[in-house]
């Protein structure tokens, strides 16, 4: 019969996979996007957050769909690399990206609200999750023009596609992220509530 599970031996592995993944989401490349292209400081502009969003308040398109198109990457490099040593540590690596990045220690843990970083993740565990939750967001920005609502929406549907699509534990997974992202949009849901949640493109 095999042995179970080594915790004691597996342990240094799965922290080290949650560290690595830490690290790399915790890149803050909004922020550092703007300051190479001398915007200063993306925290003293717009929302305050450090995300694709509130770099298009800034004015920079480019810098918009570079900062969200490297957000969403750390995720899927970790989940990558966490992979090559199974899929539990790629599990743990994408953990790790997503907290990096809502919790950078750089920033005094004060980071994103997770949303570009969740779809790279998604993508790389199980890509049909990611392009479902992808599209949904894009469906919502498309006919509300808010980006939160859109988050909120993408993290809504990817728990239900992880179920039909994806094994149990990603689906579990999935769901905890997901809770983590509407925690964050906390505020965002009190202004949608009240009807004055900014929309995309919007300068404040």
């Amino acid at each position: 019969m095999p042995d179970p599970i080594s915790w004691s031996f597996a342990a240094p592995y799965f922290a080290a996979a949650l560290v690595a993944g830490y690290l790399l989401g915790a890149i803050p490349f909004g922020l550092v996007l703007t300051r190479i292209a001398g915007l200063g400081d993306l925290r003293q502009i717009g929302s305050g957050n450090i995300g694709a969003t509130n770099v298009l308040r800034a004015g920079r398109k480019d810098l918009a769909a570079a900062t969200l198109a490297l957000d969403a990457a750390k995720g899927t490099l970790a989940v990558w690399l966490g992979g090559l040593y199974g899929p539990d540590m790629a599990v743990i690596a994408g953990a790790g990206a997503f907290l990096g990045h809502l919790f950078p220690i750089w920033l005094g843990f004060k980071g994103g609200k997770g949303v570009a970083t969740f779809f790279g993740i998604l993508l790389g565990l199980a890509w049909p999750i990611g392009l479902g939750a992808l599209a949904a967001w894009i469906a919502t920005a498309l006919v509300f023009r808010i980006s939160s609502l859109a988050g909120l929406v993408a993290a809504l549907a990817a728990p239900i596609l992880a179920w039909a699509w994806a094994t149990p534990q990603i689906a579990e997974f999935t769901l905890a992220l997901s809770a983590l992202i509407g925690l964050r949009h906390a505020a965002n849901i009190r202004r949608l509530l009240r009807g004055i949640e900014p929309r995309i493109g919007a300068g404040h």
